[in-house]
């Protein structure tokens, strides 16, 4: 079967020989064993690195090399990349096996030299990081939790409904109860026979921690605790696919390889983890029984029917390709079924990145030294009976442990392997460093005037790597399996470019924010922005704007969990711009509101940017040409890149612009 093959091209064949090592280079620290000596210590796995001290010491040194000729010349025209892992945390163990494959030189202790990557455990912040390559985009973690996934992808629901019917009904406590409540009894009102259930999931949790279900809101534990820990409330999917009766989900690996341009690459195979009883219906009498309602890993391992297994098809986690060979022997639709969960990962991201953006340009500012990002995001996904894939949460820091633990005796544990984890996460952290390798990055600058661009954007997204030059090692590119993760993004971008509004307001957002460096908009930023775009008049008055202004910061400054800054965050600043493009064309969906309104905006600008003189050879010229204005490195998108609305419609509501008056 066609899934089952997948899974097959996504395997790591057990037991694949270590490679040798290299020679030394340039910059290798001191001390290192001869050729021989190294392979043998590579075979054996992966041993201690020299002590940092000593390596220190050696750095400046040139190291000979044992071997002369053209093998000689070849390691010094291949360095092997660089990965600091000192901040590696729990993902060290699945690190290292895809270092060792790769023969990649790791830091286990850090480098007092530039690494080309840095391997970070929790934050972009875990490290002060000026130069190469770090697996953490700035404001992943904030932009993740529960409250702010659920703002932004409700936010998303507002302009697109029924592109985003995939992620459950939420409201946010405490500062939305009475309006959950308000809206709980009038569906009540409307249909009789509705009968739901919520869960209640903290804000800041995880692994299941703080999780309940209830079947009315006033069940809700309204105590000091939900005060202090806010949480997101949501409508419980009651009618999950089952297998073996038992209720699951599926944890997929997601990787952001950049975000201007936005790059996407999606895991091939990922994780179902089970419930331990099988499932009922939630009623008063089972909505306590976690081991029924919860998947979580973390909590079902607990339980004494969890089932440890070294078989991918069967246990309490299992590979999602099992699940599918699964479904398609039972006559499931598994490529409408993945065609679904492609669709909900990608939208989900152009929901992420417009404040992802704010938070990239004030740690590493334009035109400032600092490292480009990479992440892996881990996706959890439950599938409805109907096979439809509904967006649970997403992990910045998804679990890569590749070992589990095991009771011994009463409270005596042990890490023992877990094959199934690591036949799954190795091949995603050495596929994800492949796809970021630097020196194929040189290697394909280099060859970019020869090489035909069609061909080689093949061999980047399929793993097969630029043609070798003569003289060049390609063994172990060769020898790897090919790549488990496949590019979605850019390749299906035609079909979702429409929906990437969001990240063109930011961009307006980001322009005005002044002072590099900060996240929130102040009075000032914000009336030169409604200046510059020409949306003042005589209906709505600067002092208007100032009112507009306070009114929307002062609000989601006290539902905002940073309040180191004050000014009008980039929500706070989408609510505006809604509220100013309902004003501007009344009568009109809110996605054609809003995106007349950035149109108008952004032409304004351009012929702002058109009217400042640019000097050249003594000579003030004019620009002869509107362009697309630049916010911080962050490019708009042009207008005609987004074909939600003819640009003939566009034109004419410019013309008719005095009609529409705030």
């Amino acid at each position: 079967m066609e899934c089952c093959a997948l899974a097959r091209e996504a395997e790591e064949p057990p037991g694949s020989p270590a490679v040798p090592a290299e020679e030394p280079q340039d910059g290798q620290p001191a001390g290192t064993p001869p050729a021989g000596q190294e392979r043998d210590r590579s075979r054996r796995g992966a041993g201690p690195q020299d002590p940092p001290g000593r390596a220190a010491r050696g750095r400046g040194r040139r190291a000979p090399s044992r071997r002369g000729g053209e093998e000689g010349g070849r390691a010094a025209r291949r360095p092997r990349v660089t990965v600091d892992s000192s901040k590696a945390k729990t993902s060290l163990e699945a690190l290292k096996i895809s270092l060792r494959q790769l023969r990649w030189r790791e830091f286990p202790f850090g480098r007092r030299l530039p690494c080309d990557i840095y391997w970070h455990g929790i934050s972009f912040h875990d490290n002060d990081i000026f130069s190469g390559q770090v697996n953490k985009f700035p404001g992943m973690t904030e932009m993740v939790r529960k409250i702010t996934l659920s703002r932004a992808v409700r936010t998303m629901q507002d302009l697109f409904p029924l592109e985003y019917n995939f992620y459950p009904r939420s409201w946010i406590l405490p500062e939305e109860f009475s309006l959950f409540v308000a809206e709980v009894r009038m569906m009540k009102g409307s249909d009789p026979s509705w009968k739901p259930t919520f869960i209640v999931k903290p804000d800041g949790g995880c692994q299941g921690d703080g999780i309940y279900l209830i079947k009315d809101p006033g069940d809700i534990r309204l105590t000091g605790s939900i005060q202090s820990r806010p949480a997101v409330v949501q409508e419980y999917i009651c009618k999950p696919l089952l297998v073996d009766k038992l209720k699951f989900d599926i944890r997929l690996y997601v990787l952001l390889k950049s975000l201007e341009p936005l790059e996407i690459y999606i895991a091939k195979d990922g994780l179902s983890r089970f419930c331990t009883e099988p499932y009922q219906e939630p009623t008063l009498k089972n909505l306590h029984q976690v081991f029924m309602h919860l998947t979580n890993y973390s909590l079902n391992i607990h339980s004494g029917n969890f089932i440890h297994s070294d078989n991918v098809n069967t246990g309490s986690k299992r590979t999602f390709s099992s699940i599918l060979c699964r479904l398609s022997s039972r006559g499931a639709d598994v490529k409408k079924l993945w065609s679904d969960i492609i669709s909900l990962v990608i939208k989900t991201i152009i929901a992420l990145t417009p404040e992802l953006k704010v938070y990239y340009q004030s740690d590493i500012p334009a035109g400032k030294p600092g490292p480009t990002c990479f992440q892996i995001l881990g996706f959890d996904i439950l599938l409805m009976k109907n096979l439809k894939p509904m967006l649970l949460e997403v992990n910045a820091n998804p679990s890569m442990r590749i070992e589990h633990e095991q009771e011994l005796s009463p409270g005596v544990f042990e890490n023992v392997p877990s094959p199934v984890d690591e036949e799954v996460k190795v091949a995603v952290i050495r596929d994800t460093l492949r796809l970021m390798d630097p020196q194929k990055k040189k290697r394909k600058d280099t060859q970019c005037q020869s090489s035909d661009p069609v061909s080689e954007a093949k061999e980047e997204v399929w793993g097969a790597g630029p043609a070798s030059s003569p003289g060049q090692d390609t063994a172990p590119e060769a020898a790897l399996p090919s790549l488990c993760l496949k590019q979605v993004f850019p390749k299906y971008a035609k079909q979702f470019s429409s929906l990437r509004l969001l990240d063109r307001v930011a961009a307006l957002f980001i322009r005005f924010l002044g002072v590099k460096g900060t996240t929130k908009l102040g009075p000032t930023g914000f009336r030169t922005f409604i200046r510059n775009c020409k949306l003042s008049s005589s209906n709505f008055s600067m002092a208007s704007v100032d009112i507009l202004y306070i009114d929307i910061t002062r609000r989601w400054n006290s539902v905002g969990i940073d309040h180191k800054e004050s000014g009008m965050c980039l929500q706070a600043f989408v609510e505006a711009f809604f509220c100013l493009a309902q004003k501007k064309y009344k009568s009109l969906p809110l996605h054609e509101q809003v995106a007349l309104l950035i149109y108008f905006c952004e032409y304004q600008l351009a012929a702002l940017d058109e009217k400042r003189p640019v000097c050249g050879r003594g000579i003030v010229e004019r620009r002869s040409a509107v362009v697309p204005c630049q916010a911080d490195g962050l490019h708009l998108t042009p207008a005609a890149q987004t074909p939600l609305l003819s640009r003939t419609a566009t034109a004419s509501k410019f013309a008719d612009d005095g009609s529409h008056r705030c």
